[in-house]
């Protein structure tokens, strides 16, 4: 793993190389059939649905998922999404999360994997401090699910950026609907930092906090 800054009030970049692995019962695994993966993209739309959505980094109504109008993936943004340590900031601030579940409708004849995920938000971290970005994936009905952790140490100022890339494409069984859950949470420590230290998951980037890119597969 590498951190670039590139200067306070711009990007901070968490580049890595983690698997997203999304198992599910009977699902086919690309390695089965490398070819037949990522054939095409669907001429008909997508729908992505938040079924629930609870957590300290998420009151009613405040995450939002959309899909993409290629169909290359969908987004998620979260309106009030942070975690603080330091100075002012209550205990409880110190840990936020957010467990979403989400309904993935796609074209008749078409199935899907998670190929690749990005996150980015802001942050705020002085010398000594640290924070952790943590996600969790399963599908409905799946004993496997998979943890991606992404620290992060001060000094940093500006907007942060993780990139997941999954080695191995697991596709939701055809013609089945199972809810995706997305879990993330959210950490800081001010460790010998006297004043508030912050990570979120919003930015000023186009309103883009975390963007899920789909490889697909006929049926």
């Amino acid at each position: 793993m590498t951190v670039g800054k590139i200067g306070a009030g711009r990007a901070i970049t968490v580049a890595l190389a983690v698997a997203l692995a999304l198992s599910l019962p009977g699902s086919a695994q690309a390695g089965e059939d490398e070819s037949a993966a990522t054939e095409a993209v669907p001429v008909d739309a997508i729908q992505v649905d938040v079924v629930a959505a609870n957590g300290s980094g998420c009151p009613p109504g405040t995450v939002r998922a959309i899909s993409n109008a290629d169909r290359t993936g969908f987004r998620m943004t979260y309106a009030s999404f942070v975690a603080e340590a330091g100075g002012t900031a209550d205990l409880t601030d110190r840990r936020k999360n957010c467990q979403a579940a989400l309904l993935v409708t796609v074209p008749a004849g078409w199935t899907f994997a998670i190929a690749e995920a990005e996150y980015r938000g802001r942050i705020r971290l002085d010398s000594g401090a640290t924070a952790l970005h943590r996600t969790n994936y399963y599908w409905q009905g799946s004993s496997e699910n998979n943890t991606v952790d992404h620290p992060l140490s001060g000094p940093l100022s500006g907007i942060w950026r993780a990139d997941d890339k999954a080695y191995t494409l697991v596709y939701q069984p055809c013609e089945e609907q199972r809810i995706l859950n997305v879990n993330t949470e959210l950490r800081v420590d001010e460790g010998t930092s006297s004043r508030r230290n912050t990570i979120s998951m919003g930015s000023s980037e186009g309103d883009v906090d975390t963007l899920f890119n789909f490889a697909w597969r006929r049926c």
